[in-house]
C-alpha cells in the first residue's frame, strides 16, 4: 500500500482550479490547461492545505476516471464478482484513491510543465507526451498521459506512464498481489482498502 500511495499522488497533476472551469476537448490542450492550472493552484499560499485537499477531491471526481480504473485494478475478478460487491469495492476504491491522492501534497511553486506532443490511438483514447522540467530540486520526470475520449466533449484521464511506469498497471499488480495472498477474497481487498482510509 504505501508505495500505491506513493505514486498516486502524481495524479494530482490532472486536477484544475475550478470546478466552472471550461477547458479545451483537445487532449493535448486539455492536459496542458490542466496541469499548469494544478501547479498554479496548489502554489498559491492564500490557500490552506485543507482547501487544496478539499480541491482536489472535487476536481478528481471530474476529470479521472475512477471507475475504470477501479475496476482495471482487478482485472479478471471482476467478471466473476458478484455486482453488490463489485459497488461495495467502487466505492470503498473511489474513497481510497482519493486519500492516497491527497495524503502527500507538496510545494509546486518552482514545478514547470510541457507538453510536448500527443498521438491519437483509436476514437478512444489518446497519448499526451509530457515533462516536468528540472530545476535545483528536481530531476526532470517524464510523464505519459492517457486520455480517454470516448465522449470528445468530455476528456478523463486513464493512466499516467511515469518514467514508463504505468500507475494503473502499478496498481492492478499491488491488488493481484493482496488477492493472490488470500485466495482472490474481495472482501479481505475492500478491507484492506479500508483500513488505510481511517488511517
Amino acid at each position: 500500500m504505501k508505495k500505491l500511495s506513493l505514486i498516486l499522488f502524481l495524479f494530482v497533476f490532472t486536477f484544475h482550479a475550478s470546478a466552472e472551469t471550461n477547458y479545451s476537448s483537445d487532449p493535448k490542450m486539455f492536459i496542458s490547461e490542466l496541469v499548469n492550472d494544478a501547479i498554479k493552484k496548489l502554489s498559491d499560499k492564500k490557500f490552506s492545505l485543507e482547501e487544496k485537499k478539499n480541491f482536489i477531491k472535487e476536481i478528481a471526481l471530474e476529470n479521472v476516471d475512477i471507475n475504470a480504473l477501479g475496476l482495471y485494478t482487478l482485472g479478471e475478478l471482476r467478471k466473476s464478482t458478484d455486482k453488490n460487491v463489485l459497488i461495495d469495492y467502487q466505492k470503498v476504491f473511489q474513497k481510497y484513491f482519493l486519500k492516497s491522492l491527497t495524503s502527500r501534497l507538496t510545494d509546486y511553486s518552482s514545478s514547470k510543465f510541457e507538453v510536448i506532443s500527443a498521438e491519437q490511438k483509436s476514437s478512444s483514447y489518446t497519448i499526451v507526451k509530457s515533462k516536468i522540467i528540472s530545476n535545483d530540486n528536481q530531476p526532470e520526470i517524464k510523464i505519459d498521459w492517457r486520455v480517454y475520449t470516448k465522449n470528445p466533449n468530455k476528456p478523463l484521464v486513464r493512466d499516467l506512464i511515469v518514467e514508463g511506469l504505468s500507475l494503473a498497471r502499478t496498481q492492478k499488480e499491488e491488488f493481484a498481489s493482496i488477492l493472490n495472498s488470500n485466495n482472490n477474497e474481495i472482501n479481505i481487498l475492500i478491507a484492506k482498502l479500508e483500513e488505510f482510509i481511517n488511517k
